[in-house]
């Protein structure tokens, strides 16, 4: 290998080295889990951003088929093993000498040593799922020993294995920096979207109060923001892109972010280590999980930034003032994607070309700022805006031929009211809910706990109730804003003419899809917690799961299994009055048999399935 490839791989280190290697990264400990010393492809990788979470390991590739050996990327032992429906699906995590955890998710089966361990265990408690903390050195394996095969458990979209490197703190690194020479990656990563976001209420960008986004067009081996970005006031910096391994279209992340002005380095972005308990932080670094921000929120737990202070990645320019800067992109192994782009200082100015002019005031929430944005009016432009017993006159922020826009900082108060001279809005804020703190906001039909760890950042608080009986709907803030941990709500609605023992709380998205989120009556009001925001309602799951017989001889019994509405919750199923493990795969509906010894089955069996409403299936037959 050339020296040149070598020294954006050297530079990378030397950046975040400092950190990294304080956590233990140590270059080529260990061997790759899936063909050891073949090539290897990934269909994802570390710092991928995904639906509502961040990818903290490798996926290897399996040619999607199941079976694939895995086996011990070093020494080590058993630190806990998993059989599961969801989330890694069959699990291992093996602990070795260095302190580092390896984690091999998403397995078909265990080696039989393993898979006795585990079924034996799982008939002595009578359960289809279980979880266990084996002591150290119980079950001891070597580097390079078959441990396991890849399979397709658990929440997988396909065959192959996840793969982790964790610390002694349990916390996910990125196995990249570990070396695996099995993985090539030549390509640099693929900007496609950069985004400036105003940070404060008399931010500007290009004269408007508004999330922009522009499209970098590849120039000369670099990326270029064509225009020149006019800036009022302080502004953010966000980005979109993936990057690309050798020989795979799939599209992955990448941990590492600089900015720089004239090639100096202002500041830097790495990911470098994912706390599970701060998993979900990620919702708040980034926007919609698209974009990474590459500047400081106060309430973000991650301390990505290089340096990790109040206010950087802040971008302010005097009136007049141009700056050419220098966003670079580096994915692990060092490849770099730059794209250059200029902004301009500019005084905040009201008379804004500002597109077509909606019909009625638009009114759109942007963290503690309300923007609404209204057609001219013969009337009048000075808004009122009523903040319980005080009334507040204010004019546009700025303005054109056809439209208005006002901007309200609701840290000074929660509008309950807006006469615009042309219409009277009457806004769903409710509450300013602090992040960090226990609070409980009640209502006429409302009540919502917020506890200490419950939100991701400050909340402004939205609630819309409409109909009754079985047609209510609750709506709390939009599907697009996050938590970090539960709410609960106590909801004062009466289920109607509905059965209460199995009515629920069901969220539903906008194309009337239902997902269960569950609850308990209480009175005339029904209690249950949920981790999302979004439209709540009621409905009544009075319908038992379907069991389908697929398989029922001495050898197996396997069914379907099925539920309309609310979901499978458990099964049971017993043969001549025995206890039998049944093994579940959610994505194809099949329940089936594992047995403890070879015994062939005889005489009654009986399958008992209960979805989460409370409702139960039972299927009866006997293997002569």
């Amino acid at each position: 290998m050339k020296l040149s490839k070598l020294l954006p791989v050297f530079i990378l280190f030397l950046f975040i080295g400092q950190n990294s290697f304080s956590q233990g990264v140590i270059r080529d400990y260990f061997r790759s889990p899936v063909k050891p010393g073949g090539r290897n492809y990934l269909s994802g990788n570390f710092s991928e951003l995904r639906p509502n979470h961040f990818h903290t390991g490798l996926d290897y590739k399996f040619g999607g088929v199941e079976g694939e050996p895995i086996y011990a990327a070093a020494d080590g032992w058993v630190h806990r093993i998993k059989i599961s429906t969801y989330g890694y699906g069959n699990v291992i995590y093996l602990k070795h000498p260095s302190g580092h955890i390896t984690l091999y998710g998403h397995l078909r089966n265990f080696n039989p040593k393993l898979h006795q361990y585990m079924i034996e265990r799982m008939y002595e408690a009578q359960v289809n799922e279980l979880e266990l903390y084996p002591t150290p050195g119980e079950l001891s394996f070597k580097k390079g020993e078959r441990i396991a095969d890849g399979g397709n458990t658990g929440s997988s979209g396909g065959p192959h294995l996840h793969f982790e490197i964790r610390d002694s703190l349990d916390r996910a690194m990125d196995p990249l920096l570990f070396g695996f020479p099995e993985i090539l990656d030549n390509i640099a990563p693929t900007p496609q979207k950069l985004a400036l976001v105003p940070l404060q209420i008399d931010s500007r960008i290009n004269g408007k109060f508004e999330r922009m986004e522009f499209t970098p067009i590849a120039s000369g081996g670099v990326y270029k923001i064509p225009e020149t970005i006019q800036i009022t006031g302080k502004v953010g910096i966000e980005v979109q892109g993936f990057d690309q391994l050798d020989g795979a279209s799939n599209r992955n992340g990448f941990p590492y972010f600089e900015i720089r002005e004239n090639d100096s380095l202002l500041y830097q972005l790495t990911v470098d280590k994912v706390d599970f308990n701060y998993t979900r932080q990620f919702l708040l670094h980034t926007h919609q999980n698209r974009f990474s921000k590459l500047y400081y929120q106060p309430n973000l737990k991650f301390e990505y930034l290089r340096p990790y202070q109040a206010g950087i990645g802040h971008m302010e320019l005097e009136p007049g003032k141009r700056k050419n800067y220098e966003l670079r992109l580096i994915d692990a192994l060092g490849n770099t994607q730059k794209i250059q782009f200029s902004m301009q200082g500019k005084d905040q100015e009201f008379v804004i070309a500002d597109g077509a002019a909606p019909t009625r005031a638009q009114v759109d929430y942007m963290g503690n700022i309300l923007k609404i944005k209204a057609p001219i009016s013969k009337l009048g432009g000075l808004a009122k805006f009523y903040v319980g017993t005080r009334t507040f006159e204010m004019l546009p922020a700025y303005q054109d031929a056809n439209s208005r826009t006002y901007l309200w900082d609701m840290q000074f108060g929660i509008p309950e009211e807006i006469d615009l001279c042309s219409e009277v809005i009457s806004t769903p804020l409710k509450a300013a809910i602090p992040a960090g703190e226990e609070k409980l906001f009640a209502q006429r039909g409302v009540q919502i706990k917020f506890d200490k760890n419950t939100l991701l950042d400050d909340l402004y608080l939205r609630i819309q109730e409409s109909g009754t009986g079985s047609a209510a709907r609750l709506q709390i803030n939009d599907p697009s804003e996050y938590l970090w941990n539960s709410m609960e709500v106590l909801w004062n609605t009466s289920p109607g003419n509905l059965n209460k023992s199995r009515t629920h709380v069901y969220q539903v998205n906008s194309r009337g899809s239902k997902s269960f989120v569950g609850g308990t009556w209480e009175d005339g009001a029904i209690r249950f917690k949920t981790r999302n925001f979004g439209t709540f309602m009621l409905a009544e799951d009075i319908k038992a799961p379907s069991i389908t017989p697929v398989r029922v001889n001495a050898t197996e019994i396997r069914f379907s299994i099925r539920d309309d509405l609310s979901g499978i919750q458990s099964f049971e199923a017993k043969v001549d009055g025995k206890w039998v493990l049944m093994r579940y795969e959610h994505k194809q509906a099949l329940i089936w048999s594992e047995k403890l010894d070879k015994q062939p089955f005889r005489g009654p069996v009986i399958l008992r399935v209960t979805d989460m409403a409370g409702n139960v299936a039972e299927w009866k037959g006997t293997i002569a």
